[in-house]
């Protein structure tokens, strides 16, 4: 039995494990400025980078939840471990060989602990292995090879066969040193009739690894007629098997994830395999569960979409009815991300493996390449049910997509969207199919406030964190102020950096700042700092700095709102310095390219109203003036919508 770590060792083993490595297998990170990197939380969920690590302290703190310490505090939180297993990781991490006090020197973990269900995993996967290429594994190997993978791809993503009879894995395992209760823990191993048995008997394997790359559980796939356990089998929840928190290929991915800002799920383990080979290096998959928010959670934290213009999630399903309804099963649960959320659905049915047999790999990037944004295609999908050559048809299918529509978060994509549905079904009036969304999507918004009914499961907690804040009464100051807004909002990302813009840059937003249209601002916490900052003088009444910032905090009352001042004066721009000019042209770009698109519709609503024979003049006047804005929206979104400088 070993004995006590010294503390000699806990420091060097800690000097030795460089926090931000350890940290940087779950999280994505980037710099924050001088020994500092951020990303988002692993501890709680938040769409805004919070979390915080400092290498050279070797120390890392959340500010948004509290949670914080050192380079074992971070493994002990995030793989539930005990500080004892904590150090032995890490020492086999960096190399380390322990010297118990009252022990030897070897690292002897105590059984039943998370390590030994690792290692018994780890010995269960090295057992299936080499279980693969026994004549008995015959079946095993065809299948895959009719898929088109052979040895290569087996030994890449390390899989096995689990051989017939009862108790042969198990056994193995016995010999090794491992107890049964250790093997039932780990979910390899069951008590039967006659005594232990293995849990997997003549099924292909699939090893399943965690963030740190450690086996953690299986996916199986039957391959006889007679094997009566379903298609697939997975390794039950564990201690450390938590099927709705692991993604398979996760391993292999997440570094193509965190540096592309892109992630593919598919439906199975063989379609992972087949776009890695096909070179979509950012394909991932549920084991045993629907893909859901904590898996959403998890991509997250690798792609750090908290940037407007990051984080981008393609699902790919198949063309039958079973794929369509779990892509529109996905469109609920959307909306949790700030990235842009796609669909990519292969021709005749086919999945991602199938459609790389029959057509290469070539056929799999152009998959991706063509994918379709989630909001049109769950819109279509819905309306592919009905029959739009009868009127009949037009009016019940506008009748259930508006509510669809209604519930896309950012206004300027919902009224894109509005006016698409109207083409889509073939509705002549736009304006009136536009005013319709607006509507529903109001009174979604105050079912969600007050409680009321709603036909979306998780349509409340979206709603309350999205909506803009309705004005509220301070009941110590009685001033009448507004709810912060989120800081990640995407819908209402452009007005919130452009007023760090004006507060921390005056001289470069200058007159386009101060030339924007007060309805440009539709947040009421914004509305009265672009207020405030006009009421300054502004910007070209200003040399910037402290007193610049000041003065327009006078203007400002209530703890919210000067809390928000100070906030927006300090927190950085998400570029490097040298971008600081081009991407607040672009900011400012993209807020008056929203404005004006929302007058361009606007004009378009009243031509399709007038008959050009009434009143030729006006018609043309207001034909004249679409022209010239549309003119002026094309070139605002060369500005605001350029190469990827912007985003530094």
């Amino acid at each position: 039995m070993a004995g006590r770590i010294p503390d000699r060792d806990i420091t060097a083993i800690r000097e030795r494990a460089h926090i931000e490595e350890i940290v940087g297998e779950y999280v994505a990170l980037r710099k924050a400025g001088a020994d500092s990197l951020k990303g988002l939380c692993p501890f709680h969920d938040e769409k805004s980078p919070s979390f915080h690590v400092r290498p050279n302290h070797g120390h890392f703190h959340c500010f948004g939840c509290g949670e914080g310490g050192d380079v074992y505090t971070f493994l002990q939180k995030v793989e539930h471990v005990s500080f004892v297993e904590a150090v032995e990781q890490l020492a086999d991490r960096v190399g380390y060989s322990i010297s118990f006090e009252g022990g030897g020197t070897s690292v002897a973990r105590d059984r039943g602990t998370r390590a030994r269900l690792v290692a018994a995993n780890a010995a269960a996967q090295k057992y299936y292995a080499e279980q693969l290429s026994t004549p008995d594994a015959q079946t095993a190997r065809d299948y895959l090879t009719e898929r088109s993978f052979d040895g290569a791809v087996a030994l890449k993503f390390g899989l096995g066969y689990a051989p017939a009879g009862w108790d042969k894995m198990t056994k193995a395992l016995l010999a090794q040193g491992f107890e049964f209760a250790e093997l039932e823990a780990a979910g390899l191993s069951k008590q039967g009739q006659r005594g232990p048995i293995d849990r997997f008997h003549r099924r292909l394997l699939w090893p399943i690894k965690n963030l740190g790359g450690d086996i953690i559980g299986f996916g199986a796939r039957k391959l006889f007629d007679d094997d009566n356990m379903g298609k697939y089998m997975n390794t039950p929840e564990t201690m450390l098997y938590k099927k709705s928190q692991v993604l398979f290929g996760l391993d292999h991915a997440k570094k193509h994830i965190a540096k592309g800002h892109q992630a593919v799920v598919v439906e199975g383990y063989t379609d992972v395999m087949a776009m890695h080979l096909a070179g979509v290096n950012t394909a991932i998959a549920s084991c045993g569960t629907a893909f859901g928010e904590d898996h959403l959670a998890l991509l997250r934290r690798l792609m750090m979409d908290d940037s407007y213009f990051r984080g981008e999630v393609i699902y790919t399903f198949d063309g039958d009815d079973a794929g369509k309804a779990a892509a529109l099963k996905a469109f609920e649960g959307e909306q949790s991300i700030a990235g842009q959320t796609f669909v990519a659905v292969a021709p005749d049915g086919m999945d991602p493996c199938e459609l790389r047999q029959n057509h290469g790999d070539a056929a799999v990037r152009d998959l991706i390449a063509r994918r379709i944004p989630m909001f049109e295609f769950a819109v279509k999908a819905l309306l592919g049910t009905y029959d739009l050559d009868t009127a009949e048809g037009r009016v019940h299918a506008l009748r259930e997509a508006v509510p669809v529509v209604a519930r896309i978060r950012d206004v300027a994509l919902r009224d894109e969207y509005a006016r698409q549905l109207a083409g889509w079904v073939g509705w002549d009036e736009v304006a009136q199919v536009l005013k319709r969304v607006r509507e529903e999507a109001g009174k979604q918004a105050r079912n969600a406030r007050s409680g009321g009914p709603d036909t979306s499961k998780s349509r409340d907690r979206r709603v309350q964190s999205v909506e803009p804040a309705a004005p509220v009464v301070d009941p110590d100051s009685k001033i009448p102020t507004v709810l912060r807004p989120r800081p990640s909002d995407p819908r209402l990302w452009p007005q919130r950096e452009a007023l760090k813009a004006a507060l921390q840059y005056p001289a470069i937003a200058g007159t386009v700042f101060d030339s924007l249209p007060p309805e440009c601002f539709t947040e009421p916490a914004y509305q009265v700092i672009r207020e405030a900052i006009a009421t300054a003088g502004g910007t070209g009444a200003s040399h910037g700095g402290a007193q610049w910032v000041d003065s327009v905090g006078q203007l400002v009352e209530g703890a919210v709102l000067e809390s928000l001042m100070t906030e927006l004066a300090v927190e950085p721009m998400s570029v490097s310095e040298y971008m600081i000019p081009r991407y607040i042209g672009s900011v400012l770009a993209r807020l008056q390219e929203v404005w004006v698109g929302s007058q361009i519709a606007d004009l378009k609503s009243k031509l399709r109203r007038m008959s050009p024979g009434d009143d030729p003049d006006a018609y043309n006047a207001l034909f004249g003036d679409l022209v010239a804005l549309e003119a002026y929206r094309r070139s605002l979104l060369e500005l605001a919508v350029g190469p990827d400088e912007n985003t530094g």
